[in-house]
């Protein structure tokens, strides 16, 4: 994804407030050898690329004066009730360093599952990303998580994964859960009501049959 942006001269909360006065927001470049620089990006550009989940975790090839530098989105502010974007951070990349980045979950397969088909469980997203370590170029946008096998009472973690090339989870030493499999309290008394109910209607045929 291409982002614009501008070298930014002047800077404080009064430069900052009237760069947002007039359509732009305020940001920063840094990492690698070179110095950070101070930047500013169209607001709505940025407004509507920060709804793209693609934004969030994308090598991200941003131009300054005609001159284009990779970068990742590393932060960025919002306004607690306004839809404004107060600043936003961007990382260099090294296409020879690997770089750790929170990458989203796409489910599917649920309705095919055991879990749905035979028992019509509810499946839980107990996460809905995870931290990954890889090269620039191994980045994925999204890693599916696939819960065709999945039954009540199971669970799907970070190790069942199918992660693609050259990309790594960061686990800090723990499995965790990413999905989980169970039956509404509700459906279960349904069904435990639906299989006492023969049972009940046997007894009185027996008893006339004497």
């Amino acid at each position: 994804m291409k982002v614009v942006a501008f070298k930014r001269e002047l800077q404080g909360s009064g430069a900052s407030r009237r760069l947002r006065n007039s359509g732009q927001t305020p940001g920063i470049i840094y990492g690698g050898t070179e110095a950070p620089v101070t930047i500013s990006l169209d607001h709505n550009a940025l407004y509507h690329a920060l709804k793209k989940e693609a934004f969030h975790s994308s090598i991200l090839d941003l131009e300054i004066d005609g001159v284009t530098q990779q970068v990742l989105l590393r932060d960025f502010q919002v306004h607690a009730f306004k839809q404004l974007v107060l600043h936003a951070d961007f990382q260099r990349v090294d296409a020879n360093a690997k770089v750790h980045m929170k990458v989203a979950l796409h489910f599917a397969n649920a309705d095919v599952s055991p879990a749905v088909k035979l028992h019509g469980a509810t499946i839980s997203h107990v996460a809905n990303e995870i931290e990954v370590t890889c090269l620039p170029k191994d980045l994925p946008e999204f890693i599916t998580v696939d819960l065709s096998n999945i039954d009540v009472g199971h669970s799907l973690h970070i190790a069942d994964l199918v992660l693609p090339a050259g990309v790594t989870a960061v686990t800090h030493g723990s499995n965790l859960t990413i999905a989980t499999a169970s039956v509404p309290a509700g459906h279960v008394a349904a069904e435990a009501a639906a299989a006492e109910a023969p049972a009940a209607d046997a007894k009185p045929a027996a008893k006339a049959k004497k």
